[in-house]
């Protein structure tokens, strides 16, 4: 089971994973730990990451990136009007009010949804995941900002169905980073004593968030939450932007804001040169060649300079700090620590800002690109079953406070109730009891419009069906739970009836819960509950052995309906599902044919070079040309006709041109490797020849091998040789033109064969005789007796001789170890010189007594 976190940034995207015992942040297959958050359309298929970013310039009308604010928001959302006219791409409204992205995609134009754009970047990830992990990847912890509303993070989460991803949490990026943190501290709290606070800052591309977390031992709560929507790198490129837009305009007589393509290069350009800023304070050049009209374009900055154009911006930094301190109700003094993450907090002056509020210096100890990505593989890592992680809990908080409204009978006909209040903790369940004859619906809502990021505040409307009064006629007890789940998205997540029933029962003195009036004004007793229980049994009270009524709860199988705004519906993601995975199959389908073309071309061009190099004596001089002539029409072939061509076509030309390429290129590598198989083959067989003569010589050492079996031996070294001279006879008649008679896998199979036979033989050992213990002299007579010894030594020689045959019968076995190599002789300095006659070969020999068998 795998363990990922995925970081999804306005700009770029992170992936964390949990391996190795730790958590690694992967690359992608530019070997790059940073994918950018872009997705490029074109006419056959789509580029995603790195490759989509690469046609930025060149498709910018069918490459989307920035879309992240979108998701959730209606196109006449205020915030997509004002980003729409800084995008290159178009967006379109949808018929449910939601924002579209128009491009042109299969040669058609087509509409997708936000949902459907971040799915297909959450399926980059997850290819990267796959490749990274070797195996699937289904679980998942994604990154949101902490002031994503409810439709928003609604929508990340249908965006992760889209892809195919189990999505176990949707987990703020400052909760992220605060877990990536903390987990790892072991001089922490213990939980009675006070909490040690630290804030986390992360200023991104496109938005700034604060919060202070308190941490103990094994646990984190995250005290508040702030930030600010529209504060982020981006806008100090921006500011960068303008000025050499004006600049160029004055120096170069040219309207760079006419040309999208020239404006996305001089963001690109705008953002390098902020960076090398962060780094130097000098003035530093920025260049453009080929800008507009193939006019060349140059300028200058310093931070100095930047600081100035940018000070509206820094003005801000300070304003989310101030409200965080303020919600916590803490002090300055009461923070241990200012953790910064993000990349726009590698700017100087953000940095002097952030530490002059809070009065002491800011910690750098986590990657401020990496921290959220690790603290979303660590969340994933503890709810998964899979890997054991040290027990540490995580609360989080409710940003906007939530109310929910029903209607009642009273002259005002609305009941309104605050169900969990700003930085209320999270996740988190409530049971809200109402009295009802009929049925009601509930409708829920952020209760500070003005707070919200957000123009609706509306969060959906949830229907309690099948209610009906008791048979007496008064109103039937409902209890409604609602729920902010670990996704931070609000859900009424049952409603259950309370029927009384008559029956004999002691008087007893339990509290009973607050009852309301027949007509169910509306004032719902709010109850914190467990988060299991979304019922429990009241008793009402009467005189003392009168007959009471119990309540006994009956859940009805389908009590509710929700309809939350803006959201995509089961069906509607179904739909979406089968189209994502339409287009990965196209996309598989034009990767295959790309990579069959390249594979033509590639072959072109390193077979051409080859000719004229190392392959030009292999080949005759008629068979070049008519080779050569066919790679050059094979190559316009791919520029012309062979544009765009099904995959079978080009897997036919190739094995056209390996047909008449691979036999020079047989030629070239067995004349290369040809010499030293030979040289091995003699050696061999010039070592067995020795051991061969040994036992002849009746070296005292063989004497137990009989002679049927070296005879076999003898044979075998005889053959190798017969067969070693008549191959090297009958290649030498033949040019390098032609094809070899012999290859070095026959060589090489001729040397296996040759060892199979003759080291069962040669690593035989002899067998050893024990001697008797002597028991008194008749015994040591007999043991000292020649006919006594001569039997032992026959028997000794009738075990070895059985041992031989054994293994010779067996040879098949193809032994492995090489006994007679020459990694046995250890003095090298006793080698005698022996010539071979063939090839003009010298091998080197060891006398026999050298040789370890």
């Amino acid at each position: 089971m795998s363990v990922v976190g995925i970081d999804v940034g306005y700009q770029n995207c992170y992936i964390g994973v949990a391996r190795s015992g730790g958590i690694e942040t992967i690359a992608n297959e530019y070997s790059d730990r940073c994918t950018p958050a872009c997705v490029s359309l074109a006419s056959k298929n789509r580029m995603i990451g790195n490759a989509a970013k690469s046609q930025m310039t060149t498709n910018f009308k069918n490459t989307v990136h920035g879309f992240k604010k979108f998701h959730g928001r209606a196109f006449d959302d205020p915030l997509v009007q004002v980003e729409k006219p800084k995008l290159p791409y178009s967006l379109h409204k949808l018929p449910n009010g939601n924002t579209g992205i128009k491009v042109r995609y299969l040669d058609e134009d087509k509409v997708f949804t936000v949902e459907q754009i971040t799915g297909m970047l959450l399926t980059k990830l997850k290819e990267t995941s796959e490749s990274a992990l070797k195996k699937p990847v289904v679980d998942c912890v994604v990154s949101v900002p902490s002031f994503f509303t409810d439709a928003e993070r609604r929508s990340v989460f249908d965006a992760t169905q889209i892809a195919g991803l189990n999505c176990l949490r949707l987990i703020n990026d400052t909760t992220a980073v605060a877990l990536a943190y903390g987990i790892y501290k072991q001089d922490l709290p213990t939980p009675e004593e006070r909490p040690r606070n630290v804030v986390f800052v992360d200023m991104g591309h496109s938005s700034f968030q604060v919060s202070i977390t308190a941490f103990n031992k094994g646990k984190l709560k995250v005290l508040a939450t702030a930030f600010d929507l529209y504060l982020g790198g981006r806008n100090m490129d921006e500011a960068l932007v303008d000025y050499f837009c004006e600049e160029f305009k004055n120096k170069y007589k040219i309207n760079v804001r006419e040309n999208p393509r020239a404006l996305l290069r001089l963001h690109q350009e705008c953002e390098k040169l902020k960076k090398l800023m962060s780094a130097n304070s000098s003035d530093l050049p920025l260049n453009i060649e080929c800008f507009m009209n193939d006019i060349d374009v140059s300028g200058r900055m310093n931070r100095g300079q930047f600081e100035d154009m940018s000070a509206q911006y820094l003005m801000r930094v300070e304003m989310p700090l101030k409200a965080v301190l303020e919600q916590s109700k803490l002090s300055r003094d009461d923070i241990y620590a200012v953790e910064i993450v993000g990349g726009a907090t590698r700017i100087p002056a953000v940095k002097e800002r952030i530490a002059k509020f809070f009065g002491k210096d800011i910690s750098t100890t986590l990657n401020a690109d990496e921290a959220v990505a690790r603290g979303c593989a660590l969340q994933c890592a503890i709810l998964s079953p899979a890997f054991k992680v040290r027990e540490f809990s995580i609360t989080d908080v409710v940003p906007f406070p939530i109310t929910l409204r029903w209607k009642t009978p009273t002259e005002d006909g609305v009941g309104e109730c605050e169900v969990f209040s700003k930085n209320h903790a999270a996740p988190f369940s409530k049971v809200i009891t109402f009295h009802k004859k009929e049925p009601f619906d509930l409708e829920a809502f952020y209760s500070c419009p003005q707070e919200l990021p957000y123009p609706d505040h509306r969060i959906g409307c949830f229907s309690v069906q099948n209610v009906a009064p008791q048979p007496e006629g008064e109103s039937s007890k409902v209890k409604v739970k609602v729920r902010v789940n670990v996704h931070g998205i609000f859900s009424v997540s049952s409603a259950s009836l309370i029927e009384k029933q008559k029956g004999e029962g002691e008087d007893m003195q339990i509290d009973s819960e607050p009852m309301v009036d027949q007509e169910g004004q509306g004032q719902g007793d709010q109850q914190n509950e467990d988060n299991s229980s979304s019922s429990k049994v009241s008793w009402t009270s009467f005189n003392k052995k009168s007959i009471c009524f119990h309540t006994v709860t009956k859940k009805v199988r389908k009590i509710y309906e929700y309809c939350c705004y803006l959201l995509l519906s089961c069906d509607i993601v179904c739909v979406f599902l089968s189209s994502q995975h339409q287009m990965i199959i196209q996309d598989k389908l034009v990767k295959e044919q790309n990579d069959a073309k390249n594979a033509v071309e590639e072959y072109v061009y390193d077979l051409r070079d080859k000719l004229c190099g190392i392959y030009e004596k292999y080949i005759t001089e008629d068979d070049s040309n008519r080779l050569t002539l066919m790679l050059e029409d094979t190559e316009n072939w791919l520029y012309e006709d062979g544009e765009d061509q099904p995959k079978q076509v080009y897997e036919e030309k190739l094995d056209a041109l390996k047909r008449l390429g691979q036999p020079i290129q047989v030629r070239h590598r067995e004349h290369e490797d040809r010499p030293r198989a030979f040289e091995e083959l003699g050696k061999k067989l010039q070592i067995y020849m020795k051991f061969v003569d040994s036992y002849k010589q009746k070296d005292e050492r063989y004497l137990h091998l009989s002679a049927e079996e070296m005879s076999i031996v003898e044979r075998c070294v005889k053959e190798g040789m017969v067969w070693l001279n008549s191959r090297l006879n009958a290649q030498s008649k033949l040019g390098v033109t032609q094809d070899p008679i012999v290859k070095v896998a026959d060589i090489i199979d001729k040397i296996q064969e040759l060892e199979d036979v003759c080291n069962q033989g040669s690593t035989c050992q002899k067998p050893t005789v024990e001697e008797a213990p002597e028991v008194n002299d008749q015994n040591s007579e007999a043991h000292n007796d020649p006919a006594a010894r001569q039997a032992a030594e026959g028997k000794g020689d009738a075990k070895g001789n059985q041992c031989l045959r054994s293994k010779l019968r067996n040879h098949h076995a193809f032994p492995t170890t090489d006994h007679l190599d020459s990694r046995h002789i250890n003095n090298w300095d006793h080698f005698s010189i022996v010539t071979s006659n063939f090839c003009g070969l010298v091998l080197l020999c060891p006398p026999l007594d050298l040789l370890t068998f």
